[in-house]
């Protein structure tokens, strides 16, 4: 299996998320302020249980590019990660997340042949999981840093941003 439609330009540089549009979805972080992430994820969720009531939802579009059932599965597990990273931030100085493999979790999990209902009402439940928790964050806590084990540095501010594009592009990788 291979990764979903590329969203970054330069794998080496993932800070352009922050600061140009998106050149495939057309989504620009630096637009938004990071407290507007909150409702924007419950937005999004919103739009994927439309998503996974289409008759099209198990079929890729091509072999190497993921279904909408998939991307649907890949944005639940990224709100589930991000609301445990989230937390790591607000609860250590500077931690370090551990390691994913968005491509080996879609093989394990089996993402193509999970049940579109249940994956409405997991992704459903992470969304409200995780907006709560930014709903939560306090003034002098959107600086708080965190890194990605590839070095990628965060603060909570720039970590809201940079997270939203990821499940805003997949709703444009799907039509929606």
């Amino acid at each position: 299996m291979t990764t979903p439609a590329a969203i970054v330009p330069d794998d080496k540089d993932w800070t352009w998320v922050l600061t140009k549009p998106c050149p495939e979805c057309g989504f620009y972080a630096a637009a938004i302020e990071a407290t507007d992430v909150a409702g924007m994820i419950l937005t999004n969720a919103n739009a994927w249980q439309t998503v996974l009531q289409r008759t099209d939802v198990r079929v890729r579009p091509t072999p190497d590019t993921w279904s909408p059932l998939e991307y649907a599965c890949h944005v639940r597990d990224v709100f589930d990660l991000y609301d445990v990273r989230l937390h790591l931030m607000l609860d250590r100085e500077a931690p370090t997340f551990p390691n994913w493999n968005q491509d080996v979790t879609a093989v394990e999990q089996r993402y193509g042949a999970q049940d579109p209902v249940a994956v409405a009402a997991e992704l459903d439940g992470a969304s409200e999981r995780l907006a709560a928790s930014f709903c939560n964050v306090q003034a002098d806590q959107w600086q708080r840093t965190g890194l990605r084990s590839d070095g990628a540095y965060f603060t909570i501010d720039s970590f809201a941003r940079y997270l939203i594009h990821d499940p805003i592009h997949h709703l444009d990788d799907v039509g929606a």
